[in-house]
């Protein structure tokens, strides 16, 4: 196991929607490497294509710096319900460091994936954890948060992150 470099946006690899997994491909390394490079970060999620691996999986432990953790590994994640009660909250991204913005999303999803074993899962994530997860999930379409913002919140966005990078 080891860290991985973080892409920075605007790396056009950030920008490239993910092709899915293949059954029985073994990730079991990659998804050792990304949790070590998420925790290292330290973030709490981390997508794929995040350390330049363009496949459709991610991994999140949204507890893990409040005490014991809760690590998934989601493979093809497809999200199947949403909640139409939309919620603002501050998001950071490891692939935009020093800065946060105010992104609108759902307040709860339900996701379907794979996991590591090869099981099908399905869970409603609510709060954080579904913020995180719709964090994540952009990535795999080639989306980072500064897409979700209108011009003027997206170049003070910009600007910020431009002045976080010299």
């Amino acid at each position: 196991m080891a860290p991985l470099p973080i892409l920075k946006w605007p790396d056009p690899r950030l920008s490239t929607v993910c092709d899915p997994v293949a059954p029985g491909e073994d990730l079991a390394g990659l998804i050792a490497d990304m949790f070590q490079t998420m925790y290292a970060a330290p973030g709490r999620g981390l997508a794929a294509p995040q350390v330049g691996v363009l496949k459709r999986l991610f991994v999140m432990d949204c507890t893990w710096k409040e005490g014991e953790g809760s690590p998934l590994a989601l493979i093809n994640p497809r999200l199947l319900e949403r909640s139409d009660t939309i919620e603002t909250g501050e998001e950071g991204c490891l692939s935009i460091p020093g800065i946060t913005t105010a992104i609108d999303r759902p307040d709860w999803v339900v996701v379907a994936w794979t996991g590591p074993d090869g099981a099908q899962h399905a869970r409603r994530f609510e709060g954080f954890e579904a913020r995180c997860a719709q964090h994540e999930m952009d990535h795999l379409d080639g989306i980072v948060t500064l897409q979700h913002l209108d011009g003027a919140a997206r170049a003070e966005a910009e600007a910020r992150y431009a002045a976080a990078r010299a």
